[in-house]
């Protein structure tokens, strides 16, 4: 199994203290917890995309960018590019460029998103969001493999500029770029994943299982209509929290405050939580709270449903002290992730294209 750190880098008072960094402290402090990441022996770090309050993630390619010039080896996830309101060729472009840059260590995760406010921002419907998406992506794929692409846009889409024998550069390092699709609510992302033969990453965060699970089930269905090998499919997760404690009872000590902060917190931007309490939060959600064994046991139950060889690990701290996040992230590194890559192998992923330890030009 491998194990990524993912941020929407949000904006917000800190749940316990009430502290509230500087805009320019928050994107700091995510570069610096990529750097840990790359650090502590993680497999991948994302930066996700949005365009509304409370988050400053509208320009993940910039903030990718600055992280991939202060590590070497961590792969770099979009978590998600909003492929549905952003023009495909722009896309090309600015994430061929990163590539290059990073060493050839982009991994893209697409998706719609979430909230009305960021389709409205960009001049598009929500009910439009999923046919754009379609058109964006199929786009965004030939001009990352053909040479020349001509190309007639849809009356919906968010490109209306047609494209005659057009030609984007820079193509990628890698060839290709493993693009994942994103999965939460629809059948349309993995059913567009299984026809190109791509990985789904579920989100696995705001609810229960069994939704999330329902739909990497009918990944799996219709990539083998698709006439593919069913054992080639590739899952990732996401999880609802993470605190890993040397005892259950120190990390439910430590991480129930923290919940209630955030619950109240996320209720103020009319978000509502659909567990009862923080025992149910526990006992139905993905969140990894918990003894390393516990949360061995938790990823395991989880595997069985998902069948996810790539999990994502909360980056941020949420709550958590500095001290207590390095704390937890160094003993899910000793204590979880050995076992889970025993237990649930993986095959390696791609090594950079490029060692930039060793690039003048990137020094």
């Amino acid at each position: 199994m491998k194990f990524i750190g993912i941020t929407l880098i949000n904006h917000t008072p800190d749940p316990l203290t009430g502290h509230l960094p500087s805009v320019t402290e928050r994107l700091a402090d995510v570069v610096d917890t990529a750097v840990l990441f790359e650090e502590l022996g993680f497999d991948g770090f994302g930066v996700g995309e949005r365009h509304h309050e409370p988050f400053i993630s509208t320009a993940p390619p910039v903030v990718l960018s600055h992280i991939a010039a202060v590590t070497a080896r961590i792969r770099l996830f979009t978590a998600v590019t909003l492929l549905s309101v952003l023009d495909p060729v722009r896309v090309a472009e600015d994430y061929a460029t990163l590539d290059h840059l990073s060493g050839g260590r982009l991994e893209l995760i697409i998706g719609k998103g979430n909230g009305p406010e960021q389709a409205e921002l960009f001049g598009i419907t929500r009910d439009q969001q999923w046919d754009t998406i379609t058109e964006n992506f199929r786009l965004l794929r030939r001009l990352w493999t053909e040479q020349r692409v001509t190309w007639t846009p849809s009356a919906h889409g968010i490109r209306q500029v047609p494209l005659t024998d057009a030609t984007v550069w820079p193509k990628p390092l890698q060839q290709p770029i493993r693009i994942w699709h994103g999965s939460a609510t629809s059948q349309a992302s993995v059913e567009l994943a299984a026809e190109y033969g791509d990985p789904v990453f579920s989100a696995n965060v705001t609810n229960p299982v069994e939704p999330y699970a329902a739909l990497i089930d009918h990944y799996r269905e219709r990539w083998v209509h698709h006439g593919r090998d069913p054992q080639a499919v590739v899952v990732g997760a996401g999880s609802a929290g993470h605190y890993t404690a040397p005892t259950s009872q120190q990390a439910r000590e430590v991480y129930r405050p923290i919940f209630q902060a955030q619950s109240a917190q996320f209720a103020r931007f009319g978000i509502e939580s659909p567990f009862a309490d923080f025992d149910d939060y526990l006992a139905r959600s993905s969140a990894l709270i918990g003894s390393p064994q516990e949360v061995v046991d938790k990823v395991g139950r989880y595997h069985e449903r998902l069948g996810h060889t790539t999990l994502h690990v909360q980056a941020d701290t949420a709550g958590l002290t500095p001290v207590q996040h390095r704390a937890s992230l160094e003993l899910f590194q000793a204590g979880v992730a050995p076992e889970l890559r025993r237990t649930i192998p993986d095959p390696p992923w791609p090594a950079p294209v490029v060692d930039i330890q060793h690039r003048k030009a990137f020094r």
